[in-house]
């Protein structure tokens, strides 16, 4: 089997997948997404100048850090009938906060009340009908940037005000989310294929609750409802290797927060005494018969 690792540079995670692969057998090409250079009209021939030749891959594994780079090539080489994990399908809807709440609102999914605005002054509206606080969220990003907690009117029409002014046109898509007062966590499951393999408490006194903020990680039992939320929720983006956050509400109820397509895992394997690198590969090698 021939694999291709599409990433921007080796991190952590990536050094532990391309162990994973050695152990099984198969040294993955290194592709970085800044060599790339496609030819739309060649179907994944033989291109100029990398010469990559795409249709002799068995599977190309996106692990881009720029999200437009990974989810612009996956469109390429899904069209071009190219197995990639995870598909442009998944990661087009996990990549835009947008789409994956309205995935979840189709398939009747737990998750904060949600409303979005395009401009000023329906921003306000939308933050008055969520109420106050409220959470202020960009459609795209990850690690916890630009998040923001409105408690008061004032505080939202300033924020509001900088992101009109300073922020591109993603920042004039007002992404508004009800708070929830959780138990200074949240939970990051992880989730391969139709398994929930194992799932982290992420715990601050801070509200955001990332471990790119400081959060710090320890286990997480997979409980049923766990399980059956986030399998629920992996399926109605389209299923794949994702990392499910979920927010537990204060009567104990679980929401789902948001969906990752290229999850970090690097602070998840040793609480859990799961080796996720290597559950990764298997199934990207060889699907869900080896996973039962």
């Amino acid at each position: 089997m021939r694999v291709a690792l599409l990433i921007t540079h080796i991190r952590a995670e990536e050094k532990r997948l391309i162990e994973a692969f050695h152990a099984q057998g198969i040294s993955p090409d290194i592709i970085l997404d800044r060599d790339l250079h496609f030819n739309i009209n060649s179907g994944g021939e033989q291109l100029a100048p990398s010469r990559i030749a795409w249709q002799e891959y068995d599977v190309v594994f996106e692990r881009c850090v720029s999200t437009s780079r990974g989810l612009y090539t996956l469109a390429i080489l899904n069209r071009w009938g190219i197995r990639t994990v995870n598909s442009y399908q998944t990661a087009a809807i996990c990549a835009d906060k947008l789409q994956t709440s309205l995935a979840l609102a189709d398939a009747d999914i737990p998750q904060p009340r949600t409303h979005v605005a395009f401009a000023p002054d329906s921003a306000m509206q939308a933050i008055d009908d969520v109420q106050y606080p409220a959470v202020l969220k960009p459609v795209t990003g990850s690690w916890g940037r630009l998040l923001a907690r409105v408690n008061d009117r004032d505080s939202a029409e300033a924020i509001i005000e900088h992101r009109q002014t300073l922020g591109s046109y993603n920042h004039h898509t007002y992404y508004v989310q009800e708070y929830v007062n959780k138990p200074q966590r949240d939970i990051r499951a992880f989730v391969v294929g139709n398994r929930t393999i194992c799932a982290i408490y992420r715990s601050s006194p801070h509200w955001i609750t990332n471990t790119a903020k400081g959060g710090q990680a320890s286990n997480c039992p997979i409980t049923t409802e766990i399980d059956e939320i986030c399998i629920r929720a992996a399926q109605a983006v389209g299923g794949g290797i994702l990392a499910i956050d979920l927010l537990e509400d204060e009567n104990g109820n679980l929401l789902v927060n948001e969906i990752n397509h290229t999850m970090e895992f690097r602070n998840s394997s040793t609480p859990t005494g799961v080796d996720i690198a290597a559950e990764v590969v298997r199934y990207t090698l060889f699907g869900e018969e080896v996973l039962a």
